[in-house]
C-alpha cells in the first residue's frame, strides 16, 4: 500500500461534514515549514534520497515542459513512511522510548513504524487486520516488531490498538493525524526543490491526507509551485471537503489503489490541505491501471496503484499541465506481484494493446499451428492461449479456444483478428478490448 495507507480514524460516525471551517486551525499552527526542516535534520541520516527520474515519455503524453517521477519506491520499506514515522519516534521522550510504540496499519506504515523502531531501539508493536497479506505481515516482522493479528478490518485493528496503549502507556503514531509525521513526509518536497529548481506543479497521492500536507508546507515559501492532489473516484473525499470548505466523508470506497482508499482526511490534514493545495482531481481505477502499465513498461518502475495515481492525473484530461514543468510523487511500490500483473493486463486493454479473444477452431491441437503463424507474422504474441470448457451457444463441431493477444495498439490487433478471421479453421467468436 502507498499513499496514506487507507488507515483513517474509526471513532466517527457517518457524518458527511466532520468540522466547520471557524473550528479550523491556521495551518502553520498544525505544522509549519520549519518543522519540515528540521525533520530533515533528524531522519537524514537514515532516509534515502531518493531519485528524481525525467521522464520525455511522460511529457511527451501530457504536454509538460518535463517531468519528473520522485521514486520513493526506492525508499527504505519500499515508501515513504518511513520519513514520517522516524521523525515521530525521534521525538519520544525517554519515559517513551521505554514503553514503546503502537499503531495499526495492514501496509507501509507497519514497515515503517517497525523499522523505525529497530533504528532507534524501540520496542513497536503493530496491530494488522486479518485480511492483511502474508507477505507484509513477514516483512514487518522482518523489521522486528510484534505483529498482532486482531480485527477484521482496519478499524477493529485500530481500536485493538487503543485499548493496547491505554493499557500498557505505549506511544500511538499515527499514520497521518500527527503534526510530526506530516513534518517527516514532508521532506519530500525539500528534496524536490533541490533536484527540480525548475518546478511549477506537483501531483501528490491523497489517502488520509499526510503525504500532500507535509510536501504542500515544505512548498509553502514557493508561490510559483502549485501543488495538486489526486484521489481514485471511489475514493474522493477531499476534493468535496476543499469545496464545502469542511471534512467530508464517504459512507464506503471502492477501488484498486488500496493504499489511498479512505473515507475521509482528519483535522490535522485538513487544516493544512485547505490552505495550501490548490487543486484536487480524481481519476478512475482504469486511468490507474494504465499508469501501472506505463510506469512499468517505460520507466522500469514497479507501482502499486497509488503510487501510480500522479501519474494517471497527469496524462488524465481533468489537469492541464501543458508547458509546465511537473513532478510526480511515487509515493510507493510494496504491491503483490499477481495484483500488479492484473493492473498491468488492464492497463494494456485501456491502451488497445491487449485483447482477449474466444475463438472456435476445427482441430485441437493442430491448429495452433496456424494460430501461431498468422500472430507471430504479424508481430504480436499470444499472452495466454488454451482450450476452454465448451459454453451453451457454442459450435457443435468446433473447440473452444480462449486466447489473450498482445500487440502495438488498437489499429495493429485489430488486422491480426482480421488475419485470424481469414482462416478456414477458424471463427472469430468474441474480443474483448478493456
Amino acid at each position: 500500500m502507498s499513499g496514506d495507507d487507507a488507515e483513517t480514524d474509526p471513532d466517527g460516525g457517518a457524518d458527511s461534514s466532520r468540522s466547520s471551517a471557524g473550528a479550523v486551525p491556521a495551518a502553520d499552527d498544525v505544522v509549519a515549514p520549519e518543522d519540515v526542516r528540521a525533520a530533515r535534520d533528524r531522519i537524514d541520516d537514515v532516509v534515502e534520497r531518493t531519485p528524481l527520474d525525467r521522464s520525455r515519455t511522460f511529457a511527451r503524453l501530457s504536454g509538460a515542459e518535463s517531468v519528473g517521477l520522485k521514486l520513493e519506491t526506492f525508499q527504505r520499506t519500499g515508501s515513504f513512511k518511513i520519513r514520517g514515522a522516524y521523525n515521530r519516534m525521534t521525538r519520544l521522550s525517554p519515559e517513551e522510548r521505554e514503553r514503546g510504540v503502537i499503531t495499526a496499519s495492514a501496509g507501509n506504515h507497519a514497515q515503517g513504524v517497525a523499522l523505525a523502531g529497530q533504528l532507534l531501539a524501540v520496542d513497536a508493536t503493530i496491530v494488522v487486520p486479518e485480511l492483511a497479506p502474508a507477505a507484509k505481515i513477514e516483512a514487518t516482522r522482518g523489521y522486528g516488531a510484534e505483529v498482532l493479528v486482531e480485527g477484521d478490518i482496519y478499524e477493529r485493528s485500530y481500536e485493538r490498538a487503543l485499548e493496547l496503549a491505554e493499557e500498557t502507556g505505549r506511544t500511538v503514531v499515527h499514520p497521518f493525524d500527527d503534526d510530526a509525521v506530516v513534518a517527516g513526509q514532508g521532506t519530500i518536497g525539500l528534496e524536490l526543490v533541490e533536484q527540480y529548481p525548475e518546478l511549477t506543479t506537483v501531483i501528490v497521492p491523497i489517502g488520509g491526507g499526510g503525504l500532500i500536507s507535509g510536501i504542500a508546507t515544505a512548498l509553502a515559501d514557493r508561490e510559483d509551485v502549485r501543488v495538486v492532489g489526486v484521489q481514485p473516484e471511489g475514493a474522493l473525499h477531499a476534493k468535496p471537503s476543499l469545496a464545502a470548505d469542511r471534512i467530508h466523508e464517504l459512507a464506503d470506497v471502492d477501488t484498486v489503489a488500496d493504499g489511498v482508499a479512505d473515507t475521509r482526511l482528519l483535522e490535522t490534514t485538513f487544516a493544512v490541505i485547505r490552505e495550501r493545495v490548490d487543486e484536487v482531481v480524481g481519476v478512475s481505477d482504469r486511468e490507474l491501471a494504465t499508469a501501472v502499465a506505463l510506469l512499468a513498461e517505460r520507466e522500469k518502475v514497479v507501482a502499486e496503484g497509488a503510487g501510480a495515481a500522479p501519474v494517471a492525473a497527469l496524462l488524465s484530461d481533468e489537469l492541464d499541465v501543458t508547458g509546465e514543468h511537473v513532478a510526480a510523487v511515487i509515493s510507493g511500490g510494496n504491491v503483490d506481484l499477481a495484483d500488479h500483473a492484473e493492473l498491468v493486463r488492464t492497463g494494456l486493454a485501456e491502451l488497445g494493446r491487449y485483447v482477449e479473444v474466444r475463438l472456435a477452431v476445427e482441430v485441437w491441437p493442430g491448429t495452433v499451428r496456424d494460430l501461431v503463424d498468422v500472430i507471430e507474422d504479424r508481430g504480436a504474441a499470444f499472452a495466454h492461449l488454451e482450450r476452454a470448457r465448451r459454453r451453451p451457444g457454442d459450435h457443435p463441431n468446433r473447440v473452444p479456444v480462449d486466447a489473450a493477444i498482445a500487440g502495438s495498439g488498437r489499429e495493429h490487433l485489430a488486422s491480426v483478428l482480421s488475419a485470424l478471421e481469414a482462416l478456414d479453421s477458424v471463427d472469430l467468436v468474441h474480443a474483448q478490448w478493456a
